[in-house]
């Protein structure tokens, strides 16, 4: 079923098991093509994989099938914006505000792709795009100790292929020492990057990012170095800047640590005013106002921190660092809302900018709060019951996919009620869907140890599967419950009659051909034949009488035996 496929697909886009992801909802969508959810779904695990175009055009079937859907446009702007298409991105994100103003995703998508046309406009084409083209990059990238283990690395190798697609994609990626490092490769130089302080954590335990200084280029063939130049003017200006906005902010770190809250924002205001150039001062001051209870505060400087971080082209770890943080705020609210849709998209945003374990347990809470959130919404047993009496007459006309349908939606209305899986399960068993059935059946008796009914749908179930020897066990387990229940009575005859049919050797060659095909994929009777005792017993009984007789006075050796007489496995004569 559809609801199936989709939920297995959410599951796996949750896990980063993005493949699978598309396949469950192409599953999904070939069972119901006019879902615009499902091309939603696909289109967000297609922009995971960096599959772009197949993305865009999932993105355009879901605004076409439900223009009115702010999400649709939010997907569509993905898309574009993956692809370099800022301006399509822009259009797209307004039109989704258009119909839903509010939504925090359109607005950051929004800001993200006008901050991106923007540096589109301004870059410069790269004086080293030639360096990334053809299959001698490859070559020359493998062929090197200090860049061979990056090819092993998914993202390192997308945004190679972004660069070789696009070389002007080279200004977006250069704040990766990876990249700094495969560029001395293919132009022959050797790039050294000196680090300064880090990133002090603030009120959640992620990676921290060192602070930026520009890389050094050195040639590989050394030359005598130079007598080191006194520093003039806006260098040696930009350095005290620095200095003194790390300061305000080592300050700022000190106080929230004594839950001063006010000073550490007194702090990090001021470093940033000096300097403007380092977002971890905003995102600081972001974590101080979560922890003030402040979501609003927080949130503006979560999208402060990611537009300038944009524009700076920052470490991606701390853009994702930013927006996991907006997507606490949000779930936080959310609590209060019971509106979980713009958390889930913050939290998926931050996993495509760095995929951070910390980030994907987020997002897998909010999944399950929304879900859960919805189940109590649509939780009604007086409408359960409803559906279930719709779904008993469509089954006494035998109309059984019309009774699957409303006994769903019984179950979905009230999960607790034993009545609609053993329903849902008789009618599984007419269709011939004895797996489905036999799911409902255990589910009933879960629900229910003491209900009959659920007994005797199993034990059906089981009987039409030729299990003889499970069904017999499963109606005897509900006698125990009800011992006059003539529906597991009979059913306990209709098993003893299928048990003596094998013993007396009275199966038709088809018959027995296909017991013992059935008896051999049970674990039981796998493990009854691998066992050196019970083959030594079976040699026994075709070879030593005596022993044979010996053996069967052990009642473990005798129910092992009866076990395979049952499955055709042994004959008796």
């Amino acid at each position: 079923m559809a609801d199936e496929a989709k939920a297995k697909g959410n599951a796996a886009f949750s896990s980063g098991d993005f493949n699978s992801a598309v396949n469950h909802f192409t599953d999904a969508i070939n069972l119901s093509p006019t879902n615009h959810v499902l091309f939603s779904n696909r289109s967000a695990a297609h922009a995971s994989l960096h599959h772009y175009d197949e993305a865009l055009s999932d993105a355009k079937k879901t605004v076409e099938l439900k223009p009115d859907w702010g999400k649709g446009y939010s997907r569509l702007g993905a898309a574009h914006l993956g692809l370099n298409q800022f301006d399509e991105a822009v259009d797209a994100y307004s039109k989704g505000l258009e119909i839903d103003p509010s939504n925090e995703g359109l607005k950051s998508g929004l800001a993200d792709a006008k901050a991106s046309a923007s540096r589109s406009r301004a870059a410069a084409p790269n004086p080293f795009g030639d360096a990334f083209q053809g299959p001698e990059m490859w070559t020359k990238l493998t062929a090197d100790p200090s860049t061979r283990g990056f090819l092993k690395q998914p993202d390192f190798v997308n945004m190679m292929k972004e660069i070789q697609r696009n070389p002007s994609n080279l200004n977006l990626y250069l704040k990766d020492q990876r990249v700094m490092q495969a560029l001395g490769v293919l132009l022959n130089v050797q790039f050294r990057t000196q680090q300064a302080g880090d990133d002090m954590e603030v009120g959640e335990e992620e990676m921290a990012v060192p602070s930026r200084k520009e890389p050094e280029v050195e040639k590989k063939k050394r030359e005598p170095e130079p007598e080191p130049e006194p520093e003039f003017g806006e260098e040696k200006e930009r350095k005290e800047k620095k200095l003194k906005a790390q300061k305000e902010k080592e300050l700022g770190n000190a106080a929230y640590k004594k839950k001063e809250f006010e000073t550490a924002i007194q702090h990090y205001s001021t470093a940033m005013e000096i300097d403007d150039e380092d977002i971890s001062y905003i995102t600081n001051r972001a974590a101080v106002h979560l922890e003030m209870g402040k979501y609003d505060e927080c949130i503006k400087d979560c999208d402060k921190a990611v537009e300038r971080g944009r524009e700076l082209r920052s470490d991606y770890k701390m853009v994702a660092k930013a927006l996991t943080r907006k997507g606490t705020a949000l779930g936080k609210m959310a609590k209060v809302s019971k509106d979980y849709e713009p958390v889930i998209e913050t939290y998926q945003k931050a996993l495509t900018e760095h995929r951070n374990p910390e980030t994907l347990k987020r997002l897998n809470e909010a999944e399950k709060a929304k879900k859960e959130l919805e189940q109590q919404e649509y939780y009604d047993p007086n409408i359960g019951d409803e559906e279930r009496e719709k779904g008993n007459e469509f089954f006494k006309e035998q109309k059984y996919p019309d009774a699957v349908r409303h006994y769903t939606e019984a179950i979905k209305r009230n999960p607790k009620d034993p009545r609609a899986y053993s329903n849902r399960a008789a009618c599984y068993t007419k269709l011939g869907a004895m797996p489905e059935g036999l799911k409902d059946a255990e589910k009933c008796i879960e629900l229910d140890p003491t209900f009959s009914k659920g007994y005797s749908r199993k034990g059906a179930v089981q009987f039409f599967m030729k299990e003889y020897d499970n069904a017999m066990e499963t109606y005897q387990k509900g006698l125990k419950h009800d011992p006059n229940n003539q529906e597991l009575l009979d059913g306990v005859r209709r098993c003893v009659q299928q048990i003596n049919k094998a013993n007396r050797g009275d199966l038709t060659p088809e018959e027995l051909k296909e017991r013992q095909a059935k008896g051999m994929q049970d674990p039981e009777i796998q493990n009854i034949l691998t066992d050196p005792v019970m083959r030594q017993v079976l040699s026994d009984l075709q070879e030593n009488p005596a022993a044979a007789q010996k053996h069967m006075q052990n009642p473990m050796i005798m129910n092992k035996i009866q076990k395979l007489i049952s499955s055709g496995i042994v004959q008796m004569k």
